[in-house]
Parts: structure tokens; C-alpha cells; sequence
């Protein structure tokens, strides 16, 4: 049964009237975004720094936020986390994922840099995925100047945005770098041929659907979405190769369209020798993570990747 906090949070959002994405424009679904997560998210934690920087790409500068948790000295060299956002790669930024990161950080007692890559429709397949590796080998590349240990790195993100971590530590390992000591992939997109039980079961009735995520394929993938569905920076389920990967923590929520998908990855990493972890929140839904003051559970989660992450960058 879905969590009696979640399924409260369902029938005010019915009452309230709130669409689903697929019938707005990216315009007001990101609005309506940013909204939601004042009403949703705990207030956002101290933290000793939080600095915005920009990170060089190929489609210009990518904004970027860097978060140290409270007792860390500026000069300290601390493990980091390049975190991406999650939003169907068509909404949210750096301030709606700003208090995650922020609990990450604290709880795992390292820095967290955030990427706000470009955004679908008027910025296309792979223009995501580019700049989620380019500021990846970026924050290898300036980790002095940043007061950052480049030998204790991690990626992550929820959704979408672990869609991006899996294709940016795919994309590391195939170039020889930068080593990482982790993934951390919250409920990851990792298949957009969509064709798994969790879409037909969960298709409707939940805070992500079979349409809305439709809807957010066709703005990311554009009028060649059938021909790129199968490419791995898509899909990283359908990479040829899953091995020699840092160790992942896979969570995933039983009433998700995606569950199914990050089952799967979590199987065929660890069918290819690559060590991960997989965690069910079987009474949540879809976005849970970022819903800690209305969902306990999220807390949970939260606590949980945070104590995953320190041990796999201590």
C-alpha cells in the first residue's frame, strides 16, 4: 500500500487541481516546480559555503553551486559529490534540489558541487548528458583550486539527474577518468524505450506518469526520439558494457513508472561485475527524496545515501 503521507499528498494535490506535466508547457511545469518544493521540502539546513560558480561547456557556461558542509575549513580538502538534478531534463535548477544537496553534504560530511545542465526543448538530446561530463571532468581537472580531493569523487542524482550520473560515470570509465568511488542513482531513468511492467501498472495516479513521461522523452529527445532511445547516453541500461563501474546505490520507489528500470540496472551492474546496491522504498512514489516535510520516509532516504556516500568516500 502507498504511504498513507503519500497518498494525503496525492488527494490535496487533486484538490488543489494540479495537472500533470504533459498537458503544460516546460514554462509553467517549472514554475509549478519551484513551487511545489516550498510547500514539500524541509527548510533548507546550514551549511559553512554555498557559492555559485560556472563551469565551462561546449554550449557555453554551465551553472554550478558548491556546497561544504558546517565545520569544514575553506582550505580543507574535502571528498565531493557532482550532483545532477532530476526533472526529465526539461525542469528544475539548482534551487529546487538546493536543500538535498545541502542534507547530503551535512550527512555525509563532504562537499556537494551541483550542475544546472541545460535544459530540454530549447536545448536537445545530448546536450544534457554533454554537460553533465564536461562539468564532471571539470571539477576533476580544478579540484586544488577548489579545495577538493580528486581521489575521493562520486556522482549522483535523482531521476533524470541519475539518468546523467550513470552516463557521466559510464562516460568517465570509457575515457580513463576521472575515478570515482561511487554512484549514487535515485530512482535513474535508465531505459527510455519505456517499455517496462512498473510503466503499464504505475502508468497513472501518482506524482509521475506513462504520459507526463512521454511528454518529457519527446521535449529532451526531440523528432528523433525513436532513433535515439537505444543510444547508451540515453539509455545506460543498453551500454554493452557494465563493468569495471564504481559502486552504486540504486533506490527506487514501488509506485514509480521507472521502477522496473532501476531494478534492472542494479541487476546488470552487478551481472557485469560492478558492485551496487539496490534499496526498494516500497510504499513510495516517484520524487519522494525531496518531500521530507510532508513524507517521513524521505527523511529516511535521505539519511540513508548520505550514510552510503560517507562510507564510500571516507
Amino acid at each position: 500500500m502507498l504511504h498513507p503521507q503519500a497518498q494525503a499528498l496525492l488527494r490535496l494535490l487533486q484538490e488543489k487541481g494540479v495537472a500533470p506535466a504533459h498537458v503544460l508547457t516546460p514554462e509553467e511545469n517549472r514554475r509549478l516546480y519551484r513551487e511545489r518544493a516550498g510547500y514539500t521540502q524541509p527548510p533548507p539546513p546550514v551549511v559553512a559555503l554555498s557559492q555559485d560558480l560556472a563551469i565551462p561547456g561546449t554550449g557555453g557556461p554551465i551553472p554550478a553551486r558548491l556546497i561544504r558542509p558546517p565545520g569544514s575549513g575553506n582550505d580543507e580538502r574535502l571528498p565531493v559529490l557532482v550532483f545532477f538534478h532530476g526533472g526529465g531534463w526539461v525542469i528544475g535548477d539548482l534551487d529546487t534540489h538546493d536543500t538535498l544537496c545541502r542534507e547530503l553534504a551535512n550527512g555525509a560530511g563532504c562537499a556537494v558541487l551541483s550542475v544546472d545542465y541545460r535544459l530540454a526543448p530549447e536545448h536537445r538530446f545530448p546536450a544534457a548528458a554533454e554537460d553533465a561530463i564536461a562539468a564532471l571532468g571539470w571539477v576533476a581537472s580544478n579540484a586544488a583550486a577548489l579545495s577538493l580531493d580528486a581521489s575521493r569523487m562520486a556522482v549522483g542524482g535523482d531521476s533524470a539527474g541519475g539518468n546523467l550520473a550513470a552516463v557521466a560515470a559510464l562516460a568517465a570509465r570509457d575515457s580513463g577518468g576521472p575515478q570515482l568511488r561511487f554512484q549514487l542513482l535515485i530512482y535513474p531513468v535508465t531505459d527510455l524505450r519505456r517499455g517496462s511492467d512498473s510503466y503499464r501498472a504505475r502508468a497513472t495516479g501518482y506524482t509521475l506518469g506513462a504520459d507526463s513521461m512521454a511528454y518529457f522523452c519527446t521535449h529532451y529527445l526531440g523528432e528523433g526520439e525513436a532513433g535515439l532511445v537505444t543510444d547508451w547516453r540515453a539509455s545506460p541500461l543498453l551500454h554493452p558494457d557494465l563493468s569495471r563501474l564504481p559502486p552504486a546505490l540504486v533506490l527506487v520507489a514501488e509506485y514509480d513508472p521507472l521502477h522496473d528500470e532501476g531494478v534492472q540496472y542494479a541487476h546488470a551492474l552487478s551481472a557485469a561485475g560492478s558492485p551496487a546496491t539496490l534499496v526498494n522504498f516500497a510504499r513510495q512514489m516517484h520524487g519522494f527524496i525531496l518531500m521530507g516535510a510532508v513524507i517521513d520516509e524521505a527523511n529516511t532516504a535521505v539519511q540513508l545515501c548520505a550514510a552510503q556516500l560517507r562510507q564510500a568516500l571516507r
